[in-house]
């Protein structure tokens, strides 16, 4: 089947485009990008179309999409594709408003298309085991976690909040609570949350700590930071204790690495070797669209996530812990 990417504003695009030419039942064909020159030379790295029209991409014979485009331009990329009878494979976050990622949603639903959202962390094959130990009960009832997802500060469009919707709070808390509801089944029934900037001088926060009350009364806290230097040798890491009555679970999702001493680069490196959960995540969202079944992660679970978030921000300006309010969607 043919794909197309909708900007490469999100550095995951060329992971995804990497993996999109690897895939044996996908030809990666064209690329749509409100940047010119960063469509025209995406294009040319990857000997792909270039079309600066949207309507123009639309018109050709790609089945499916996959949206990079900044956080704000979400809503109108995805419904866009979802009108043009595209399956659709969104970046995260889904969007950076509730009602927008509920749009985005109905539209799919109404236009018969897929939508799933990009959080591959589900696909590493640790997190994968960890989630049959939960559900084996083989640390008794999980009773608290506590999970990490620092990274460096990205700039750019990242910390603008117009674009972005905000800074690590925004960028960084969805995968941990995906993984959360994925793992327990479970929804969050309060938030709180104190976020700030600690570490650069930007207009959104860098760092922050929430905690959360689920439904079932398992605490979760996760730290969201951007609060890796730039001399650290990896973007960041995802980590997960899980406590349970019978027993925990320490995880470190990018633990399999090797260490690169690079005397020419100036600069140490990790390398990792494990499968690569962005090549799995792609495998799943091309899967989902020859089988024609419902995708794995679907835009109900990205705008639960998102809902976390806004309850995380609307914690901190208030200063105590909310309820997180779910709407049932149409």
């Amino acid at each position: 089947m043919k794909v197309g990417i909708i900007s490469f504003a999100h550095m995951h695009a060329h992971s995804y485009a990497t993996y999109l030419q690897k895939h044996p039942d996908v030809r990666f064909t064209a690329i749509w990008d409100g940047d010119v020159e960063r469509g025209q030379k995406m294009a040319a790295t990857y000997q792909v179309d270039y079309y600066q029209d949207l309507q123009a991409f639309f018109e050709t014979d790609i089945e499916a999409v996959i949206v990079c485009s900044e956080n704000a331009k979400h809503k109108e990329h995805v419904i866009a594709s979802a009108q043009a009878k595209k399956h659709i494979l969104c970046e995260k976050p889904i969007a950076t408003e509730v009602k927008d990622a509920e749009e985005m949603i109905r539209t799919c639903k109404k236009e018969g298309v897929i939508l799933q959202i990009a959080y591959p962390v589900r696909f590493a094959p640790v997190m994968e085991q960890v989630k049959q130990m939960i559900d084996a009960k083989a640390i008794g009832e999980v009773m608290a976690i506590n999970g990490t997802n620092h990274g460096q500060m990205p700039g750019g469009w990242f910390i603008d909040k117009e674009l972005s919707g905000g800074g690590a709070a925004t960028d960084h808390i969805v995968h941990l609570m995906d993984l959360v509801r994925w793992m327990l089944q479970d929804e969050v029934k309060s938030v709180y949350a104190e976020l700030d900037t600690r570490f650069y001088d930007i207009d959104v926060e860098d760092c922050g700590m929430v905690s959360l009350e689920l439904e079932s009364g398992v605490i979760v806290a996760i730290d969201p930071s951007w609060s890796r230097p730039k001399t650290f040798p990896t973007w960041g890491d995802v980590t997960i204790h899980i406590i349970g009555t019978t027993g925990s679970l320490w995880v470190d999702v990018f633990k399999q690495h090797a260490l690169y001493y690079n005397d020419r680069g100036n600069k140490w490196q990790h390398l990792p070797w494990a499968v690569d959960m962005d090549e799995r995540l792609i495998a799943d969202f091309v899967q989902c669209v020859l089988d024609g079944r419902a995708p794995s992660i679907t835009g109900e679970d990205g705008l639960r996530t998102l809902e976390v978030v806004k309850a995380a921000y609307e914690s901190n300006e208030r200063k105590q812990a909310v309820t997180v309010t779910r709407l049932p969607l149409s």
